[in-house]
């Protein structure tokens, strides 16, 4: 349930219905427009005596959100969400850009991909230190030893780091040297990973489970929101089914479903989507053109010899050519890149 505030409410106004809230055991979280003021209601049941909200100085009207996340829906916060990161904004007109190798193999592998990946247009440098995978015999990534590449790859190129964090435990040691907190798809529904993403207040990038609904992920969005932590983009990256000629079927579909039910910010892995390197390009072209606020797509400059995803990673210079023929989409969808 939301309380709005009538137009130009004062902070008085405000702050009686918040307290009105917390006196029923509910949660209030707060949505400031330029005109309105918007306060959630939070918690396990509906409050019965809702008219008392209805009856207090400057309430407009109380409304009721039908669908189980609250905090992701637009009823609760219209305007869209912006995250701002280095510089640049994730969710408004220019769609960003994240790209680099699946995992850092070493120091020489990621910054030779971190500066191409920057000369070719990328804003946001990917790497992954903590690597969950099917094989227990596959490579896990170089764990703590690879946060302090991490953070000289950072400082050397200026570009902003994404990397994923597997754990709770793991999470003030990446909240340190990475900028955006990847929940990888394994870890859509680990609560307490979510929990603790959300007290710690850095941007998350959250991957739909290969095999979850759109509403699932709203609802592993929501325990990030309900810790006030409102830095949450939502990533598409392919889900199973049936079909064996990709690695997963990319729901181009979800990008203006979510964009229509929620607020936040909504990126496409076109990568782990198909699994295949020729496919990277046409399926990133069209998530721009369906409104893709931003992509995620792996680089390696020697695919290869890449100890995690080589068959799906780009090379530099196809990377360069996708980056051009991306903007071109971009600006005939009135955005830029």
């Amino acid at each position: 349930m939301i309380v709005v505030m009538r137009n130009g409410a004062p902070r008085e106004s405000v702050a009686a219905v918040v307290e009105r809230v917390k006196e029923l055991g509910f949660q209030a979280h707060l949505s400031e427009g330029e005109e309105r003021t918007i306060i959630g209601i939070i918690g396990d049941k509906r409050p019965q005596n809702e008219h008392v909200f209805r009856l207090m100085e400057d309430v407009e009207k109380v409304v009721h959100i039908l669908r189980p996340f609250k905090l992701a829906s637009r009823d609760f916060h219209p305007l869209d969400t912006v995250v701002p990161i280095n510089g640049h904004s994730i969710g408004g007109n220019q769609v960003i850009v994240m790209a680099g190798p699946c995992a850092v193999e070493s120091r020489e592998q990621f910054l030779e991909t971190a500066y191409a990946v920057k000369e070719a247009g990328a804003h946001i440098l990917r790497g992954g230190v903590f690597k969950p995978r099917t094989s227990p015999y596959s490579f896990q990534g170089l764990g703590e030893p690879g946060l302090e590449m991490l953070a000289e790859v950072k400082e050397r190129t200026g570009l902003a780091i994404i990397s994923e964090v597997m754990a709770p435990e793991q999470v003030p040691l990446m909240a340190q040297c990475a900028d955006i907190l990847q929940v990888g798809t394994r870890n859509m529904q680990n609560y307490n990973l979510l929990h603790a993403l959300g007290e710690a207040g850095k941007p998350v990038l959250l991957k739909r489970g290969m095999m979850s609904t759109m509403e699932e992920l709203l609802m592993s969005a929501e325990y990030i929101l309900s810790h006030g932590n409102y830095r949450v983009m939502l990533c598409e990256r392919g889900i199973r089914t049936f079909e064996t000629y990709t690695r997963n079927t990319l729901d181009l579909s979800a990008v203006p479903v979510l964009k229509q039910a929620t607020h936040l910010p909504v990126v496409v892995d076109p990568s782990h989507a198909t699994g295949n390197w020729e496919w990277v390009e046409p399926l990133s072209r069209a998530s721009i053109a369906a409104g893709a606020d931003g992509l995620l797509i792996e680089v390696h400059p020697h695919p290869d010899k890449a100890l995690s995803d080589g068959t799906q990673s780009l090379r530099p210079e196809r990377f360069a050519e996708l980056i051009q023929r991306a903007r071109a989409v971009a600006e005939a969808v009135g955005r830029s890149l």
